[in-house]
């Protein structure tokens, strides 16, 4: 939600706070009212219709709602006489409608009366981000694959999920990733004996964005004058997850290029890194790959459960004002944060990032390796901001910056710096795709 009314007003506690959420299908738009920091249900919302309802594009939302005649009373009446769909939470006195795409509201002194207007219960609760409540995350999966799936899970989790492995030289590469010790000369023969990524590491070091004085002339050139030891080894895991999995099709419309902001989302962790003034400071090429691969259960939804991501990409778009796990974890019952944490941790990957993918919602449940946790809940509501990931925008807590160690003004221009570098960045997140 790059733009539009701050999140914090969708979960004031005034029940005098409605949100609009316009919705159409073969008949026409409809307008639905619900409660401001709810969860729109769109099973029941269409049930009560009678209709095959879905959420009109964020930029037609945008589009509609920033009409200059919606400022008027006369064009707010023409609104409020389209077919409606009113919660039954929703007051019967008066209204303070919010659109989250537009960032319009108005009062309403009371609510509608017409033939059009349905009421009925289609709003849930929205529920706080899931924190660890005594049950693993691989029994939470298992829990889901079955009820979706109509699998049982009878067998190790990983077997049954069918996910492709990686190859010999990307364990080969984990396995250096997971030694602190490795370095250069254990890194270039390993890329050597994969010509694919012999071709992307040159193509790397010869590329705009690093801007190599001279000719790259060798793979010992690249990795060692140009690129170095964590930048080869963090883009060659996500290059090798691009491969395993390939990006879904329905995803919410008007979303940002999933590679785009896992490069974003890295490269300002990385930078972030390098300005906290901790004590034991997070590693920067860590935090470059737990940013890289923040979302990479995203990935591994879409996978799995193929028949339901179109109805949680409509969920998402309906609800923009939540954050995306929560209507996960109403549509699917388990979240990307789990998927992803967990299927990292069982590729052998460091403790750092799947702990951090694991917990980048709730940091302080990361322990020891909360530093790395918070750099990405950091990184990912930095660039919301800047219409540079989804999600809702939220403030950032105040003390975060605190428990970092990080100045304001670093971080401001770090934000700034990835601004200024988003479209070659954007060209090396290609090579993530497994489709070119």
């Amino acid at each position: 939600m790059p733009v539009g009314v701050p999140v914090e007003q969708f979960t004031a506690s005034s029940a005098a706070h409605v949100r609009l959420v316009l919705l159409h299908d073969r008949e026409g738009k409809v307008l639905a009212v619900l409660p401001a920091a709810g969860l729109l249900d769109l099973n029941s919302l269409c049930q009560l219709a009678g209709r095959e309802l879905q959420p009109v594009k964020a930029e037609d939302a945008l589009r509609f709602f920033g009409q200059p005649a919606l400022r008027t009373e006369a064009g707010q009446n023409q609104l409020l006489s389209l077919p409606m769909l009113v919660d039954t939470h929703c007051p019967a006195s008066a209204w303070h409608c919010l659109e989250p795409h537009s960032g319009w509201h108005f009062t309403l002194e009371r609510r509608p009366e017409h033939d059009r207007v349905q009421v009925g219960a289609f709003a849930l609760p929205a529920q706080a981000p899931q924190q660890s409540v005594g049950i693993s995350d691989t029994a939470m999966i298992s829990r889901a694959v079955e009820r979706f799936t109509g699998l049982r899970v009878q067998q190790r989790l990983d077997d049954l999920l069918g996910l492709p492995g990686l190859s010999e030289s990307m364990h080969n590469i984990v396995r250096l990733r997971s030694n602190p010790d490795a370095g250069v000369d254990d890194l270039v023969p390993v890329v050597k004996r994969d010509p694919s990524l012999s071709a992307q590491v040159m193509g790397w070091a010869s590329s705009p964005y690093y801007a190599a004085p001279g000719k790259v002339r060798s793979i010992e050139d690249a990795v060692i004058r140009v690129l170095g030891f964590d930048l080869v080894i963090n883009l060659a895991l996500g290059v090798a997850m691009g491969k395993v999995l390939q990006l879904p099709e329905d995803i919410p419309r008007g979303s940002i290029y999933h590679w785009d902001q896992a490069i974003y989302t890295a490269t300002l962790c990385e930078k972030l890194a390098i300005k906290a003034q901790l004590e034991e400071r997070p590693r920067p090429g860590l935090a470059y790959l737990a940013g890289l691969l923040h979302n990479f259960g995203y990935l591994v939804l879409g996978y799995l459960f193929p028949p339901y991501f179109s109805r949680l990409s409509r969920y998402i778009e309906a609800n923009p004002h939540l954050e995306q796990q929560q209507v996960e974890q109403e549509v699917l019952h388990v979240t990307r944060e789990q998927i992803g944490g967990w299927l990292l941790e069982n590729w052998k990957l460091p403790d750092e990032v799947a702990m951090a993918v694991r917990y980048q919602q709730v940091p302080d449940e990361a322990g020891e390796y909360s530093a790395y946790a918070k750099l990405l809940y950091l990184a990912s509501r930095l660039l919301r901001a800047e219409g540079l990931s989804d999600g809702p925008r939220v403030p950032v807590p105040e003390n975060l910056l605190q428990q970092l160690e990080l100045d304001p003004e670093q971080v401001r221009q770090a934000v700034e710096e990835v601004k200024a570098q988003a479209e070659s960045l954007a060209q090396i997140s290609r090579l993530f795709d497994s489709r070119t």
